[in-house]
């Protein structure tokens, strides 16, 4: 049997349902789409807006893995509790920039016997070979410090600043699509356009050159356990003109 939906979610349904049949069932301008995303929230407490974007790229190909990090202009709603891998100067740097907890080989032995209780990670290149082999813990939960994301630095205390103030990463997943927060469904719809605007520019900016065809191809947005809103991806697509 599929799953049964409750009666707010079957009336949320309805109205996306309504909208789309308004505009020819090619998906939403970007801008209804996220007030619509809101408004369809379901839940009593404050619910997560996110974007699941499915781009064109085979992620089976390491040179079409799409993965960055980008700061929400409007932040993300969350208190982002960031953990430093980092020692001395950067220690102290990283707890000044509001580090949640800041550590070397006692940090690396707390996590290795399963605290996993943050959000994400920083790490001074310096320890990295210490932290490398925690890559089959924080991987699968998409917290390990990488490169590519900023988030292996000497520059900790950006890095920190950036996380706790709306910086976000994002990567492909075994089907291509990337899932992101894009705040919170108590946010205005301007703030979760500013922030969805940002989100799309990144992919862009990030489109692999491998990549070919139709990079934009299915964009969906949905508050927690609410339904999916599609956004019209030519229309998303025009919000990147200058991105790539």
């Amino acid at each position: 049997m599929g799953k049964r939906h409750g009666k707010k979610y079957m009336q949320a349904l309805q109205r996306i349902e309504a909208a789309l049949s308004e505009n020819g069932d090619a998906g939403l301008d970007p801008q209804k789409a996220v007030a619509l995303a809101k408004d369809t929230s379901t839940t009593k407490f404050d619910s997560t807006v996110e974007a699941h974007v499915r781009l064109g790229v085979d992620p089976r190909h390491a040179e079409q893995m799409v993965r960055s990090s980008v700061a929400l202009p409007r932040g993300t709603g969350k208190n982002v509790r960031v953990v430093v891998f980092a020692q001395g100067d950067k220690a102290r740097e990283a707890t000044e920039a509001g580090a949640d907890i800041v550590g070397g080989d006692d940090l690396v032995k707390r996590i290795t016997e399963g605290w996993t209780d943050f959000d994400a990670t920083v790490a001074t290149p310096d320890l990295m070979s210490k932290v490398g082999p925690l890559g089959r813990i924080l991987g699968p939960r998409g917290l390990m410090p990488n490169p590519k994301s900023g988030t292996v630095t000497f520059d900790v205390g950006r890095a920190v600043k950036e996380l706790k103030g709306g910086r976000i990463e994002f990567r492909t997943d075994k089907f291509g699509i990337v899932h992101a927060p894009i705040g919170k469904a108590s946010f205005d719809a301007d703030a979760l356009y500013e922030n969805f605007t940002a989100l799309l520019e990144a992919l862009v900016k990030n489109k692999p050159a491998a990549a070919k065809g139709q990079y934009l191809k299915t964009i969906y947005l949905a508050s927690t356990m609410g339904p999916p809103v599609p956004v019209d991806v030519r229309e998303a697509g025009k919000l990147t003109a200058g991105a790539a």
